[in-house]
């Protein structure tokens, strides 16, 4: 039975961003490519790439990674609206080994777009996990539509592509004594970023073409679904909050 996850604080995360002056159908007329290098955060050992065409506010994304823990959910995000990078190990605030997501979010933003397989792709999806790929190589592929919002932060240089879930320990499912910085009752492996990738214009690319609502990626192996799922309202609300602390200090440090 596929669960739904209901996210109260996601409209409250949204009131942290005042939606940009730009919007994607606005920037440029036409379709424009551009490409996100995934590289491993955690030391999970996730490598890819992320490519996106964008026509006004519709988005062919294609993601190919490798790496990633084999039968467990691995939730995947357009993140925006903070500084548009991704995190290092000097990010780890509390010298845990873990960035954690509430010391990554100050890079990388809220979440904008759930890069799901099928269904819903707005934040409140941010931990469907019986719609995210569970391949330990992972090919996805879907044409969606992006809020204009999310869709200038391409063109600003703002959009990040995150991947979560790490199986830091090698135990080939999420476990471990350090437990998660949105819920303490869950591993830390179960919602850490474990690749990460800033967008950048790219040429004209192959991104496949296709429908609307075309979804790619293995659903298959949701038995760790209960180690993420009661995290996703914290997921969003933390995101937020560590980009309002980020756009702070940057209003402090020019003051």
């Amino acid at each position: 039975m596929r669960k739904a996850f209901a996210l109260p604080t996601v409209a409250l995360a949204a009131a942290a961003f005042p939606l940009l002056t730009m919007t994607g159908a606005s920037a440029h007329e036409g379709a424009h490519s551009f490409q996100a290098n995934l590289g491993a955060v955690n030391g999970s050992g996730v490598t890819g790439t992320g490519m996106v065409t964008l026509d006004g506010n519709t988005a062919t994304v294609t993601i190919d990674a490798s790496g990633l823990l084999a039968g467990a959910p691995h939730a995947q995000h357009f993140h925006f609206g903070a500084a548009g990078t991704c995190p290092t190990q000097a990010d780890d605030a509390n010298g845990d080994g873990f960035v954690a997501v509430t010391e990554a979010a100050a890079r990388y933003g809220a979440i904008g777009t759930s890069l799901t397989t099928s269904g819903d792709t707005s934040p409140d999806s941010g931990l469907a996990i019986d719609r995210f790929p569970t391949d330990a190589n992972e090919s996805y592929t879907r044409t969606i539509e992006l809020t204009p919002d999310v869709a200038a932060a391409f063109e600003q240089g703002t959009a990040v592509l995150v991947l979560h879930g790490v199986d830091k320990d090698g135990s080939g499912t999420y476990d471990g004594d350090i437990k998660s910085d949105l819920d303490p009752s869950l591993p830390m492996e179960a919602t850490a970023p474990a690749a990460c990738g800033a967008f950048d214009a790219a040429q004209m690319g192959t991104t496949p073409a296709g429908g609307a609502e075309t979804g790619g990626g293995s659903t298959a192996g949701i038995e760790q679904q209960t180690a993420i799922g009661v995290g996703a309202a914290a997921l969003v609300g933390a995101a937020a909050a560590g980009a309002v602390a980020y756009r702070r200090r940057q209003a402090a440090d020019q003051a």
